[in-house]
């Protein structure tokens, strides 16, 4: 695609020599340092118990540190990386009047939103390597833990459905910068979106779910009504992105995690034969059980830039 390399390059070099994508990159990393970190010692603390567990370089991302761990930090805070790297990509353009002049050039229209996202995406994956590879260095001097063949491929699936969720905001803010001529206002309208899809949907679904299906506890609690209140709750709440990566993320990452779901009833029998079988899932078992998941993130990450795609395509750039 003719001007599709120039376009990805200049935007690539326009965001490393960015001091705000220094700063943000700077701001994440210490986080994510300082939370891998606090797991390792707390891991070099308790050896012994590390050794009966059959995954241990895993628990570099799945343990909490001070607040959160790897995996809950990046779903709860990665979409800020996305969101500031594309709340501006178009309408600054437009603002700086640069926007008319690259389209002159024997550069398809195409191109230009094609190179953003491209060199949006390039940068989160730039990001997240740097930070997975450090973290694994943390497992390697703090705690002598080596990784085996199945934690890498783990974490390196982890890695990409990472990339995918980030770049669904990276897409759903370059949307907002085409749909809102003011710079200010693409980015009060991505960061609005983002707070309403990764928190307030959770609250939602419960009062979705206790209002459809309550739970009346006075009159003893039905598992039949536990159950259905907890399938409303989860189907309502895998409308956030959040959610979705969370539970794939949480999976993959955690092989004793046998399913996405947060509540599953159980009688004696079965709870006793998941007694006996306590083994860790096989990680194509763990891909089967978190596809769906996979499915709907990259589903949406491309939904979203095809809508960016086509507004672009279809409005008009004056001078």
């Amino acid at each position: 695609m003719q001007g599709l390399y120039a376009v990805f390059k200049k935007e690539l070099q326009d965001h490393l020599s960015s001091y705000r994508i220094v700063i943000l990159f700077a701001l994440i990393a210490m986080v994510s340092f300082i939370t891998s970190y606090m797991a390792a010692v707390h891991m070099r603390e308790n050896l012994e118990g590390l050794a009966s567990i059959r995954f241990p370089f895993l628990m570099l991302f799945s343990t909490p540190g001070a607040m959160f761990s790897m995996v809950q930090f990046v779903a709860f805070f990665g979409p800020l990386i996305g969101l500031i790297l594309g709340f501006d990509a178009i309408n600054r353009e437009r603002t700086q009047g640069t926007l008319i002049k690259v389209i002159s050039q024997p550069i398809y229209r195409d191109a230009v939103i094609n190179g953003k996202f491209l060199a949006g995406v390039t940068i989160i994956a730039i990001m997240l390597t740097a930070i997975v590879l450090v973290i694994s260095g943390f497992g390697l001097a703090l705690v002598g833990v080596v990784p085996g063949i199945e934690e890498i491929w783990r974490v390196f699936i982890y890695l990409i459905i990472s990339i995918f969720y980030i770049a669904f905001w990276l897409g759903l803010s370059i949307l907002f910068s085409i749909l809102f001529k003011s710079i200010a206002t693409s980015a009060l309208a991505s960061v609005a979106l983002w707070i309403f899809l990764s928190f307030f949907i959770s609250l939602g679904a419960e009062v979705v779910a206790n209002t459809v299906a309550p739970i009346d506890r006075k009159d003893g609690v039905q598992p039949e009504v536990v159950l259905e209140n907890a399938h409303i709750k989860e189907m309502v709440s895998l409308s956030s992105p959040m959610v979705l990566y969370s539970g794939a993320t949480a999976t993959i990452i955690d092989p004793m995690r046998k399913t996405t779901r947060s509540i599953i009833l159980m009688g004696p029998m079965e709870e006793l034969l998941s007694a006996r079988f306590k083994n860790p899932l096989p990680l194509g078992q763990s891909i089967v059980v978190v596809f769906p998941h996979i499915i709907a993130l990259i589903a949406i990450t491309l939904i979203c830039f095809a809508i960016s795609y086509v507004v672009f395509m279809l409005q008009e750039v004056r001078t």
